[in-house]
């Protein structure tokens, strides 16, 4: 299991909240809640930016940390901005969730619901070598829909 340094920058985790943590042995990714002071209501089409409470540090390169919307709530609408977050190795500050309502109606949001998930995920990081052409493949430079629909 990969050591990562959180820091707390709500003190509601602790009191009210617990800190981000799988819920099964098997989960992927754990939950992060809303820290709001009130409960607010996103219309159609409205982002807000909303504080995770805290703060990570991976300090190893070999790992990055992604946000991704829960799925429950993106079948409602209730999505990130940039569809998915990234937290790199050498990152330390807030975590903040650019929270997109693309539903029809509008999403209310708690203190501390449960809004997100973070995931750590390996990196291959790559050195790019420059070449004239590529090895031939079967798919070469087929794009979008290449292959069909059946």
């Amino acid at each position: 299991m990969l050591d990562v340094a959180l820091k707390i920058l709500d003190p509601r985790f602790g009191e009210l909240w617990p800190l981000p943590s799988y819920a099964t042995d098997a989960s992927a990714g754990m939950d992060l809640r809303a820290c709001l002071d009130d409960e607010i209501e996103l219309a159609p089409g409205e982002t807000r930016m909303i504080s995770a409470g805290i703060s990570i540090y991976l300090a190893n390169p070999g790992y990055a940390a992604m946000l991704l919307p829960r799925s429950g709530l993106g079948a409602k609408g209730l999505v990130l901005g940039n569809l998915v977050g990234l937290i790199d190795a050498d990152y330390q500050g807030a975590i903040v969730m650019a929270c997109w309502n693309r539903a029809e109606s509008p999403i209310r949001i708690a203190p501390g619901d449960r809004i997100a998930q973070l995931v750590i995920v390996p990196i291959a990081r790559a050195k790019f070598r420059l070449v004239e052409q590529f090895d031939t493949t079967l798919r070469g430079s087929g794009g979008y829909g290449h292959t069909g629909l059946r």
